[in-house]
């Protein structure tokens, strides 16, 4: 049986393990696993998990900033914050130890509103939580492959991984210095966006109780990991807030998607303005990244044709974040945030609209050689791995 895009399975064999054949990938076998059917939620169960995540999300950038304001004696001159290197490290580190970049860009902020870290140094972490955030997806990959031994070579998972850390390094770093060449210079020292005084009030009436009642009784070196944790909890309830958004669902798109043998998956723009859109639905890149999996293990998507797709999605990721630094109602937290998304959304269009065959060629062909052995993979992944590690030590 043949599927689009050079998928198949082979005759007596589980129809589940699917065979893709290498263009400018190496071609595997991969077993796809039959995935439940999602739950719909109620309109009222959802407007119960809302206030339920913004109260959470509220009280947890309360405990944060209270609790970077008690970090400062200790945090302060540390191996950790003593410069914008060393908090690069901190937040691409801190992406891998909480696998989310989100939580750990809050926590970026929280730590610049409470004195702990500066603006430039809060800059270089939040820019580090997306690379982390990254190299979630390689380790998730990594670890999918490993755990169904003798079955094929694996390589679709470990692929995106692999794609979604080079285009994000690709985009960020670069993008990096110039916003930090434009925020040292105060370009966006004019910006300011921020809640009206009603909303901040209306949102610390409802929800400051619960940041009251938790600090009276938790010792101050608590409260910012209680507010990672309470982070934490806010997303999955907006998680279950947001309509699902499953493989499946742009699979179907897919097969509408027009003429040609992949459909509007091999097209550069379609991919791109998908992988914001999912992004926004998640409010995690590595969720929307981690959706790529499955369409590639079915040859709906074409593992060389994922890179738009990634680029879109760090784009709309710093979406959470925004909306975190307007609640903390601290401009150079907004300001922070501004110069990373437009420098960013602006580098990777350039990229996309003038460069893009050649960027798909050169990332493509370093994904062909790290995937080649084993071996290789493990010299890659070890080494983004103490990659942060050097820059904290730094």
């Amino acid at each position: 049986m043949t599927e689009r895009g050079g998928a198949h399975t082979e005759p007596g064999h589980d129809p589940h393990v699917t065979h893709l054949a290498g263009r400018e990938l190496p071609p595997e076998d991969i077993v796809v696993p039959e995935a439940p059917p999602a739950r719909v939620r109620s309109w009222p169960e959802r407007i119960v998990y809302l206030i339920a995540g913004l109260a959470l999300f509220v009280a947890a950038l309360g405990l944060m900033r209270r609790g970077a304001e008690a970090l400062i004696p200790s945090l302060e001159g540390s191996i950790f914050t003593d410069n914008a290197t060393s908090t690069l490290g901190l937040g691409w580190l801190g992406a891998c130890l909480v696998l989310s970049g989100s939580p750990v860009a809050a926590s970026a902020l929280t730590l610049l509103g409470g004195g702990a870290i500066d603006r430039t140094e809060a800059f270089t972490m939040l820019t580090g939580s997306r690379l982390g955030a990254a190299f979630v997806v390689l380790v998730v990959g990594v670890v999918y492959s490993l755990r169904s031994k003798g079955q094929g070579s694996r390589r679709a998972p470990v692929s995106i991984g692999v794609l979604s850390l080079m285009m994000t390094a690709v985009v960020y770093v670069p993008g990096a210095l110039v916003g930090w060449l434009l925020l040292d210079r105060g370009v966006f020292d004019g910006l300011d966006i921020g809640t009206s005084p009603e909303l901040t009030s209306a949102t610390d009436s409802a929800f400051g109780w619960l940041v009251d009642a938790i600090v009276s009784v938790a010792p101050s070196w608590t409260l910012f990991p209680a507010g990672l944790g309470l982070l934490l909890l806010g997303f999955q309830a907006f998680d279950r807030v947001l309509p699902a958004v499953g493989s499946d669902r742009l699979e179907h798109r897919d097969e509408d998607g027009g003429e040609g043998d992949e459909g509007w998956t091999s097209r550069l723009w379609p991919m791109f303005l998908a992988g914001c859109a999912v992004t926004m639905l998640t409010l995690s890149v590595s969720v929307s990244l981690t959706l790529l999996v499955p369409l590639v293990a079915k040859g709906h998507v074409r593992r060389a044709n994922t890179l738009p797709y990634i680029a879109g999605a760090n784009i709309t990721t710093l979406i959470d974040t925004l909306a975190a630094a307007v609640l903390l109602g601290d401009q150079d937290a907004v300001r922070v945030v501004v110069a990373v998304t437009l420098v960013v959304t602006v580098w990777t269009l350039f990229l996309l609209v003038t460069a893009y065959p050649l960027l798909r060629r050169i990332l493509l062909g370093l994904a062909r050689r790290i995937l080649a052995s084993n071996r290789r993979l493990a010299t890659f992944a070890a080494a983004l791995l103490l990659v942060p590690l050097g820059l904290i030590a730094v």
